[in-house]
């Protein structure tokens, strides 16, 4: 044999005793480097990743489903009037439950009558699930009528509940100072109680009593409660809202 056909000879046997040796070592190391595949966190974090993001999209879900709107229509007992507005009961009402959206269309001096020509555009721009109706106690201050009174407040519950997504009242009412005397403030109760039990409401006679007799919790005209009252008021018609609404206080 020629020298160079020998050494060629010899460079092709090791040639391929070296590829032989490197499948036998890779046939041992292949299941090590798969486990390592495996274990990588990098690798190993698109499955969690995708779940997790599965659980985010039913949690926002979930949240947009149980959100409910709640349109408060009352007067300056509702409107926080002589207290900053973010500590009335309104807003305390919002900040305690997240999953409420709370709309206060509430006015200080607000009629019966008031309440009525603005409650279309409300209802129709807010579309609110509940309705919190805390009218009258101006129309009775100014010696209105009391039927005439009625009249506009049913037409607002009617207004309310006729609309084809369904809206929920609750009715707050209030009770007149000594001085009007007790026949007429005998008659602005029964006008409520007459109300709610014809258009099967939630009803709260006197929503502010828990405060009202008590001048540490009243403001200076002895008619509209201070700033330390607005919890107290929440905390006695929170279960009322929830019954109305299905979400926990």
């Amino acid at each position: 044999m020629h020298i160079s056909q020998f050494n060629d000879w010899l460079v092709g046997l090791f040639v391929q005793s070296s590829h032989r040796l490197f499948n036998r070592k890779w046939a041992l190391l292949s299941p090590v480097f798969i486990c390592l595949i495996l274990l990588n966190p990098s690798l190993s974090q698109a499955q969690p990743q995708v779940a997790e993001y599965e659980q985010k999209v039913t949690d926002l879900s979930a949240a947009v489903h149980m959100e409910k709107k709640v349109l408060v229509m009352g007067d300056s007992l509702s409107a926080a009037y002589g207290i900053d507005a973010e500590k009335g009961w309104v807003s305390l009402l919002a900040q305690h439950n997240p999953t409420l959206k709370v709309v206060n269309a509430s006015i200080s001096g607000e009629t019966t009558s008031g309440g009525k020509q603005r409650l279309a555009a409300l209802l129709d721009k807010h579309q609110p699930d509940v309705m919190i109706l805390e009218l009258g106690a101006n129309d009775a201050l100014r010696g209105q009528n009391l039927n005439v009174t009625q009249a506009n407040l049913q037409y607002m519950i009617e207004a309310c509940q006729s609309r084809e997504a369904g809206c929920r009242v609750i009715l707050f009412g209030v009770q007149l100072p000594t001085n009007y005397g007790p026949a007429y403030d005998a008659l602005f109760q029964k006008m409520y109680r007459d109300l709610a039990e014809k258009n099967n409401l939630l009803f709260d006679p006197f929503f502010i009593e828990p405060v009202a007799l008590d001048p540490d919790l009243m403001q200076e005209d002895g008619l509209h409660p201070n700033a330390a009252a607005q919890p107290m008021i929440l905390e006695r018609i929170l279960p009322l809202i929830q019954q109305a609404t299905g979400v926990e206080p």
